[in-house]
């Protein structure tokens, strides 16, 4: 129970690597805010949560519209009183060659993954501030360093994700507040799980342990940043993909 009588929030924690992130944090002792914008997902998600003990408020917030993020930390602190622990997951994809990509494809990765990150962090940022104390983990990915075709606007929030978290370490040092980000590799996710044969053989061939990680590898990273024995890391991104970068 080492985040006993903590608050963590968590975006996207519907499914996948976020579901497992809230999850973990929450068998560690955590209360747990999070977002989903599909009810029954969410639904499932904090029946799991509670299950283990914890509280838990569920929202279907929309990480890119800066009014409902407002409202999601308002609520989560007049629930809970504080917030300790941000985990900025929440992302979507929008795969298509560069040539393709239209105005939309790359407005809505962009609005998700960039845009929500700033809003949330924005609005939790002054109550970590006060209390002198939080953790922020953002989520990056591989592709932020080695680029993907098919992926331009994916990856380019990802890049702009590390440039995120190293300056808001920078910023936000002083006040013992700690700023990092995990970059996983091929995970196994709805999105990974959409990958044919020859594509899944491909990927592998790129990994040295030879296989797609999973999302508790992930949430295991998350958590220990977030605790006390992470309390010297910052500004640092955490590269978990089985070898390949």
């Amino acid at each position: 129970m080492i985040l006993e009588n903590k608050v963590a929030l968590v975006t996207g924690a519907g499914r996948g690597i976020g579901k497992a992130i809230a999850l973990d944090l929450a068998a560690a002792g955590a209360d747990i805010i999070f977002t989903n914008r599909n009810k029954e997902l969410a639904d499932a998600t904090q029946a799991e949560i509670e299950a283990l003990g914890r509280r838990c408020l569920a929202m279907q917030a929309d990480v890119g519209d800066p009014d409902q993020v407002d409202d999601l930390v308002k609520q989560g602190l007049e629930r809970f009183s504080t917030i300790d622990i941000l985990v900025n997951n929440a992302g979507i994809t929008r795969d298509t060659l560069f040539m393709r990509m239209s105005r939309e494809d790359w407005r809505d990765v962009m609005s998700v993954n960039l845009d929500g990150m700033f809003y949330v962090t924005r609005a939790v940022i002054r109550t970590m501030v006060r209390q002198r104390s939080g953790r922020i983990i953002n989520l990056t990915s591989v592709v932020g360093f080695t680029g993907n075709p098919g992926q331009v606007n994916y990856a380019s929030s990802k890049s702009a994700v590390i440039g995120f978290t190293k300056s808001i370490a920078r910023e936000l040092g002083g006040r013992n507040i700690t700023c990092n980000a995990v970059a996983p590799g091929f995970i196994d996710t709805d999105m990974t799980r959409e990958l044919n044969a020859e594509q899944k053989k491909v990927i592998l061939e790129q990994i040295p342990l030879g296989r797609i990680g999973s999302a508790e590898e992930i949430a295991g990273v998350v958590r220990f940043l977030a605790g006390d024995k992470a309390s010297y890391i910052s500004g640092t991104v955490i590269h978990v993909n089985g070898g390949m970068f």
